[in-house]
C-alpha cells in the first residue's frame, strides 16, 4: 500500500509537464478567486460563518430535510429513487435506460456518477456513454479519470489535449484552444440532439420547494436537462440547502470558490417536468438520492466533512495537491481516488474505508491553508489528523493506545511546555541554542533516520532569538503600540471609503445591470422611453434587425408573440425576418423574453411555460433578450423569491455568453450554449 502511494507520488513530482500544468491552475485560481471575493456584498468571514450553520444544521437535521425535500420533489413531478449503495445506484439507472429503450446517454460533470462507477455500468450494457463537460470529454478519450473536482483535465497542457483530438478524433493537429473548444462543439453538438437519457449532477436541493439547483458555465448542464425526452439528475444525500434564501448563500459562495466568478454562466433551477402546456422539456424526470456511505459518515467523527459544497478550493489552495495533482490519491492498489486533495484525503476514508483511503491523509502538511480557503470553514486539518488516528470508527480510548510511547511523552511534554507563556518563551530559546550543534549548516536541523525527519521531511532549525524577543525589542526602539485606541479609530476612518462609494452612490439598477453584463462579454442596448409604445416598438425592431442584417441571418427561433413587446413579432415579419416557434438547431439566433435580471451580477432569469421555447436560448449561437427594465432586481436573494420561480417546471439564470477554462485555465467561449447573448433593454 505504502509502495503504491509513494510510487504515484514520486512519478508526479518527476513529472515537468505535470508540474507545469498543476502551477498554471494553483496559480490562475487562486488569483480569480481573491478578486471574485472582494465583490461579495459582505464580509466574507461573516458569509462562510453563516454558510458553516447552515451546512452543520442542515446535516444535524438531515433526515427532516430529506424527508420534506422528497415530498416536495415528488409533488412537482419528479421520481424518486433512494438508492443504499453504488450497485443500487447503478442498477436504478440502468433499469431506466431499459425502460426506455435507451442507446445513447449525454452526461453532464457529476462526481456521484464517478463515485458509483455508472459509465462502466452502462457501456458495459450497450449503452453509448459521451461526457459533454469538455475537462470530463477530454479525460473519457484519454480513458483517465478527473483529476481534479471542477477541472477534470487540469493535469494537461495544451499540447496533450492537442494530440488527443488528433489522435482520438482525426483532426488536424492543434495546440490552438479555441480551435479545440469549437473542435468539441461540433463533435458533440449531435450527441445531445440524439441522446435517449441526460444525466446531470445536483449542486444543492432545497427542502422547502424540491428544486434542484445545477451550476454550469459551457451549457451542457441546460443541454442534458432541457433537450433529452428523459432526464436523470444524481445527488448525494447531504447536498441539501433548507431553503431559497439559504441557496443564495451558497451561489454567492460557490462559483468564487470554484471558478473565481461572481456568478457561473448558467445557474439551472428544475422543479418538474415539462408539463402539457409548455413548449419544450423532458417528459420524465428522475431523481437519485445517493446514501453510499454518507448516513455512516455522518454518525462518525468525520460528520463535518458532509459540509463539503464541491467548489474544490482546498485543492487549488493545497501545497500538497499543487505538487502530486489529483491522479496520486489513490487506494491500497493503485486504483486513484473519485475524490482527491484535502476533502478527498478525509471523504475517501469515510466513504470507501479506511483500509482503502487511510494513507491520503498523510499527504498533507497540516498547513491550515485548506480551512483558510473553505467557504464553509470546514477543519479540514482537525478531520486529517482523526483519519490519520483511525479514522471514523475509532475510539479516543483507541487512537492513543496506537501511538508510540515515545510520541506520547514526547507530546506530554511539549503540552506542559507549551501551556505557559513563560516555561514556553524559555523552551524556545533553549531549543535555539542547543540547535545549534545538530545544524545541518543549512537552517535546518539534523534528525534520528528512525523519525522520518530529515530524509523525506525538512525541520526547521528553530530561531536563537525567538519572534517574542525580536517583537519585544521591535516596541521598545520604535514606540509602535503606543497610539491610543481613539487614534486607531480615526486613522482608521479616514482611510476607509464610505458606504456610498462602496455602493456606487446612487447609480441605477439599470446602470448596475449593463456594466456588469458587459464585464460579462454580454452585448447591452437600451431602447429609450417615448411616448409612443408604436414608435418604442419599431425603435426596438429596427435594433434587433441592424443585428440579424450584420450577422447576415434571416431566420430567428423565437418565443411566441404574446410572451414578448406587443407588435415586435409582427414588426420582424413585416421587414423580412422569417420567424420560427419550434426548435430547430440549424438557426443561428434565438429571442426570448427575460422575467427578471439581477443588477448586482449581470443575471437574466428565464422561465419555461406555455409558448415559452426553452431551445430559443440555447441551441442558437446568438441569443437575443427583451427585458423590461422594470423587472431588473438588485440581488440574487430578490429574485430567487418571485413567484415565477416556484411556478415554472426549469428556470434558467443566464450571465453571459457559454465560457469554459478547462483548457490550461484560459477562458474562451464554451462548447455549448450562445456564443453571444445581446440585451435589448426596454422601458
Amino acid at each position: 500500500m505504502r509502495d503504491t502511494f509513494h510510487t504515484h507520488i514520486r512519478d508526479a513530482l518527476a513529472d515537468p509537464v505535470l508540474q507545469s500544468a498543476l502551477d498554471t491552475n494553483a496559480e490562475n485560481r487562486l488569483r480569480a478567486r481573491e478578486k471574485a471575493y472582494i465583490s461579495l456584498p459582505e464580509d466574507w468571514m461573516i458569509m462562510r460563518e453563516r454558510a458553516h450553520s447552515v451546512r452543520s444544521k442542515t446535516i444535524t437535521d438531515l433526515d427532516q430535510h430529506l424527508a420534506r425535500f422528497i415530498a416536495r420533489t415528488e409533488a412537482n413531478g419528479i421520481i424518486v429513487h433512494r438508492a443504499n449503495d453504488a450497485a443500487e445506484a447503478v442498477r436504478i439507472v440502468l433499469d431506466i435506460a431499459q425502460q426506455n429503450d435507451a442507446q445513447l446517454v449525454a452526461k453532464s460533470k457529476t462526481m456521484v456518477s464517478e463515485e458509483i462507477g455508472l459509465n462502466h455500468a452502462l457501456i458495459s450494457s450497450g449503452i453509448e456513454v459521451v461526457e459533454t463537460d469538455l475537462g470530463e470529454y477530454i479525460v473519457q478519450l484519454r480513458e483517465e479519470p478527473p483529476a481534479h473536482i471542477i477541472t477534470p483535465a487540469v493535469h494537461l497542457t495544451r499540447e496533450q489535449v492537442g494530440e488527443t483530438f488528433h489522435q482520438k478524433l482525426g483532426v488536424p493537429l492543434t495546440n490552438n484552444i479555441k480551435v479545440m473548444t469549437s473542435i468539441a462543439r461540433r463533435e458533440l453538438r449531435q450527441a445531445f440532439l440524439n441522446a435517449d437519457i441526460g444525466i446531470s449532477g445536483v449542486n444543492f436541493g432545497v427542502a422547502e420547494t424540491g428544486t434542484l439547483c445545477m451550476v454550469t458555465n459551457e451549457g451542457n448542464g441546460r443541454m442534458v436537462t432541457t433537450i433529452p425526452p428523459v432526464h436523470v439528475a444524481l445527488m448525494g444525500i447531504e447536498r441539501l440547502v433548507p431553503s431559497m434564501d439559504d441557496l443564495s448563500l451558497m451561489l454567492a459562495l460557490l462559483p468564487r470558490s470554484a471558478t473565481g466568478q461572481k456568478i457561473t454562466v448558467y445557474v439551472n433551477l428544475i422543479n418538474g417536468p415539462r408539463r402539457c402546456e409548455d413548449a419544450d422539456g423532458p417528459r420524465e424526470r428522475h431523481l437519485v438520492l445517493v446514501d453510499n456511505g454518507r448516513t455512516d459518515l455522518r454518525k462518525s467523527q468525520l460528520k463535518e466533512a458532509l459540509l463539503c459544497i464541491r467548489c474544490g478550493a482546498c485543492l487549488n489552495a493545497c501545497p500538497v495537491f499543487r505538487e502530486i495533482g489529483g491522479h496520486s490519491y489513490v487506494d491500497h492498489l493503485g486504483k486513484p481516488s473519485t475524490y482527491p486533495g484535502p476533502i478527498g484525503s478525509v471523504v475517501s476514508p469515510g466513504l470507501f474505508g479506511q483500509s482503502e483511503f487511510g494513507q491520503l491523509a498523510r499527504a498533507s502538511s497540516l498547513c491550515g491553508a485548506c480551512k483558510e480557503a473553505c467557504p464553509v470553514d470546514i477543519d479540514l486539518p482537525k478531520l486529517l489528523l482523526r483519519v490519520r488516528a483511525g479514522g471514523m470508527s475509532l475510539k479516543p480510548k483507541r487512537a492513543e493506545s496506537k501511538i508510540p510511547m515515545s510520541i506520547r511523552v514526547g507530546m506530554r511534554l511539549f503540552e506542559w511546555l507549551a501551556t505557559k507563556p513563560k516555561r514556553f518563551a524559555f523552551s524556545q530559546r533553549s531549543a535555539g541554542i542547543v540547535s545549534t550543534g545538530f545544524s545541518r549548516g543549512s537552517g535546518w536541523l539534523r534528525m534520528p533516520g528512525f523519525t522520518g525527519w530529515g530524509i523525506s521531511k525538512d525541520l526547521p532549525k528553530p530561531a536563537r532569538h525567538p519572534f517574542r524577543d525580536w517583537w519585544a525589542d521591535r516596541l521598545s526602539t520604535t514606540g509602535i503600540g503606543e497610539h491610543s485606541d481613539e487614534e486607531e479609530g480615526e486613522h482608521i476612518q479616514e482611510e476607509s471609503p464610505s458606504t456610498q462609494e462602496v455602493n456606487g452612490g446612487a447609480q441605477s439598477l439599470i446602470d448596475r445591470f449593463a456594466g456588469e453584463f458587459t464585464d460579462l462579454e454580454g452585448n447591452f442596448i437600451r431602447i429609450e422611453s417615448l411616448q409612443s409604445q408604436d414608435l418604442q416598438i419599431q425603435r426596438l425592431g429596427a435594433q434587433i434587425l441592424s443585428l440579424l442584417g450584420e450577422k447576415d441571418i434571416s431566420s430567428i427561433m423565437c418565443w411566441h408573440k404574446e410572451q414578448l413587446p406587443f407588435g415586435l413579432i409582427e414588426y420582424l415579419s413585416e421587414n423580412g425576418i422569417k420567424v420560427v416557434l419550434d426548435a430547430d438547431p440549424t438557426l443561428k439566433a434565438g429571442l426570448t423574453g427575460a422575467f427578471a435580471a439581477v443588477a448586482d451580477t449581470g443575471t437574466l432569469a428565464l422561465h419555461s411555460g406555455p409558448k415559452r421555447l426553452q431551445a430559443a436560448s440555447l441551441l442558437p449561437e446568438v441569443h437575443i433578450v427583451v427585458l423590461y427594465s422594470r423587472d431588473i432586481y438588485s440581488s440574487m436573494d430578490q429574485v430567487l423569491n418571485l413567484e415565477e420561480i416556484s411556478d415554472s417546471a426549469a428556470i434558467s439564470l443566464i450571465s453571459g455568453p457559454s465560457r469554459t477554462a478547462d483548457i490550461e485555465m484560459t477562458l474562451t467561449i464554451g462548447v455549448h450554449g450562445p456564443k453571444e447573448v445581446h440585451v435589448f433593454c426596454f422601458e
